[in-house]
């Protein structure tokens, strides 16, 4: 039986701690290594990406306006097997805008790309193997529930390969990705979205 939404979001740990008078989600670490995913058709080699590749994708260098779409925050720690962080690893993140289209050319659907949106980006773990990104809750494409891919890589070996879904979403029971996880391995990998004084935010802990 999936667990209800007030279960899982006690997996939450300190669900809104306040430190300064700004709220930060704590979301309880992983119980088990985070389960993969396929990568999908649309990861953007660097020659399709924007010269902008930093962890912010909402704020495209050079242009005024930023993306559209409902910004949020996406951070959490990434740990070896045994709760290590892992320092100085690149992670990766890209998705479609908010219209559901991929920076890449290989979608060719007759969708305007949203620009002001930079699709790719990625962050280097700090010493406690923490990562953050500014992007937008993800857009829905045809046949897919909402979700972010993500990618972790230690230089060139890459660790994981996997997607990020928001919690609670209808369209994940329809999923054909989705549905292939345990309900443990789908709180690994879910969004749960909390309003704080900075703005939506989530965290999500990775084990690889």
């Amino acid at each position: 039986m999936k667990a209800s939404k007030s279960t899982r979001r006690n997996l939450l740990t300190g669900f809104a701690a306040v430190a300064g008078g700004v709220f930060f989600l704590r979301r309880a670490d992983a119980a088990e290594m985070t389960p993969r995913a396929a990568e999908g058709p649309f990861y953007p080699t660097p020659s399709m990406r924007m010269p902008d590749v930093d962890n912010d994708l909402v704020k495209v260098m050079g242009r005024v306006e930023e993306a559209g779409g409902e910004v949020i925050t996406l951070r959490g720690r990434i740990t070896d097997r045994n709760g290590a962080p892992r320092l100085g690893h690149r992670i990766e993140i890209w998705q479609c805008d908010l219209n559901g289209k991929y920076l890449h050319p290989g979608d060719g659907r007759n969708v305007v790309y949203d620009r002001g949106f930079q699709g790719f980006g990625h962050d280097i773990t700090d010493e406690d193997g923490r990562y953050s990104f500014r992007t937008i809750k993800p857009g829905k494409y045809p046949g897919r529930t909402p979700h972010i891919h993500v990618k972790v890589l230690d230089g060139d070996t890459e660790l994981l390969t996997t997607q990020f879904y928001a919690a609670d979403e209808p369209e994940n029971k329809r999923d054909s990705l989705y549905r292939r996880l345990s309900d443990e391995q789908a709180e690994c990998v879910s969004m749960f979205f909390v309003e704080t004084n900075s703005g939506i935010e989530t965290e999500i802990n990775l084990q690889v």
